[in-house]
Formats: structure tokens, sequence, C-alpha cells
């Protein structure tokens, strides 16, 4: 399924996120529960002046907000760049609202590059 065909959860589903999500991003929160509900995204990871890798990333639901949600992410079908991140779900619900807006800017799924420190643990 394209992230185009995603169908936003009701109101009440995404109320419980809402003091979590900055206003500016609150049109595509209904659309990142049911992504996030779905426990895994394809996408490519941009690489300039290369090739785009292919990845996925897997990870469990939780139930509420403050729930840790563990995030596996392979690239290139490869088990030897598997990466994996623990943390709260409504913080990977923020990644998954980025993502959503970088698909929708520039036509390409991916996570953005806060996304990719905190997973590779680059300290700020």
């Amino acid at each position: 399924m394209s992230i185009d065909q995603i169908q936003p959860v009701s109101p009440q589903q995404a109320t419980v996120y809402l003091p979590y999500i900055q206003q500016g991003k609150r049109n595509f929160l209904p659309y990142a529960i049911s992504l996030y509900q779905k426990g895994f995204v394809e996408g490519h990871r941009k690489i300039e002046g290369s090739d785009n890798i292919p990845f996925i990333a897997t990870w469990n639901v939780a139930t509420l907000p403050s729930d840790l949600t563990r995030c596996r992410i392979q690239f290139d079908g490869n088990a030897e760049l598997s990466y994996e991140v623990m943390m709260a779900s409504f913080e990977f619900i923020n990644f998954l609202i980025e993502l959503m807006e970088n698909h929708k800017r520039q036509k390409i799924s991916d996570f953005s590059t806060a996304f990719y420190r905190k997973l590779l643990r680059v300290e700020d």
C-alpha cells in the first residue's frame, strides 16, 4: 500500500496524541497514526550523488503515546544493514509525520535526518 492510499483514523483516535504534536503537524496526525497501526513502511533513503537505498522499517504498535515503540530498519534487504531504536510512541509518530511530509513534498518516502541521528545514536 502506498502512503497516498492511507486512510486517516477517527478524530477520537487522534485526540490522545494531540498534546504531543505541534500545531503545524496536526493535519498529518490521523494519517500518521494509521500508518503507525500498520506496523511497517517501505521507503528509500535519499543519498546525494548516488542511488537511493531501499529500506523497510518495522515496529511494534503501542497503545498509549508514552508507551515504548521499538523500530527496526533494514537497508537494501541486507541483514548486516539493520538498526534498531526505541522511543515513546508519540515521538515515533512525530517521525512518521515528517516521513509523510517528505513524501508529499518530494514523492520519496524517507525519514528525517533527526530520525537517522537518533537511530545511529549521533549526538547533536
